[in-house]
């Protein structure tokens, strides 16, 4: 099986960044899923970040500039995506949105997708589901069942009405690799 590309979004504005923070737990999870079936993995990391101005320019010029045509083309080109976004206002950060509406609509047709988000409580927990899921759905893409959800509990708090973050963490990344074994297999 020759070696399998993943990209990760990570959507975080500030720097270091629980979204990042995520995106790396969920890219590394993958990784050592994949080397468990004998399956070699590249995994790039978008900052959106590092790509604001260049996002708003082409959504009002119609172009991206190298650096967001290079961003773009690392994302669709991938056998499999981690996507990992801060929820505002109860969805997905606007960055995060954008940087998708720059991407051809088909583009994601097929490519499995894993789910991240991260936000101060739980209760934004549910925007996995009701907001960026079908965002993917729309474009085609294959979101893994388990989305990942971070609270700042998560990260050195304890809750007990909900599994560790590590074993949400554990659970999209199997479900991601198979996706990607899957299709590898093809």
């Amino acid at each position: 099986m020759s070696e399998r590309r993943i990209a990760v979004i990570a959507a975080g504005l500030s720097n270091p960044s629980s979204t990042r923070l995520l995106a790396d737990r969920l890219s590394t999870a993958v990784t050592r899923e994949l080397a468990a079936s004998g399956v070699s993995v590249t995994v790039d990391v978008i900052e959106l970040r590092d790509h604001a101005h260049d996002v708003v320019n082409n959504l009002l010029m119609g172009f991206p500039s190298p650096a967001l045509e290079t961003a773009i083309n690392t994302v669709v080109s991938a056998d499999a995506l981690i996507a990992v976004t801060p929820i505002f206002a109860t969805s997905y950060s606007g960055l995060f949105k954008s940087f998708l509406d720059v991407i051809d609509p088909d583009a994601l047709t097929g490519v499995p997708v894993l789910i991240g988000a991260n936000a101060g409580t739980s209760r934004h927990s549910l925007a996995i589901d009701y907001a960026i899921r079908p965002l993917f759905t729309y474009l085609h893409a294959e979101p893994v069942p388990t989305g990942v959800f971070a609270a700042s509990s998560d990260w050195g708090g304890t809750e007990d009405s909900v599994a560790p973050l590590s074993t949400r963490v554990d659970r999209g990344a199997r479900e991601l690799a198979a996706a990607i074994v899957k299709i590898a297999n093809r």
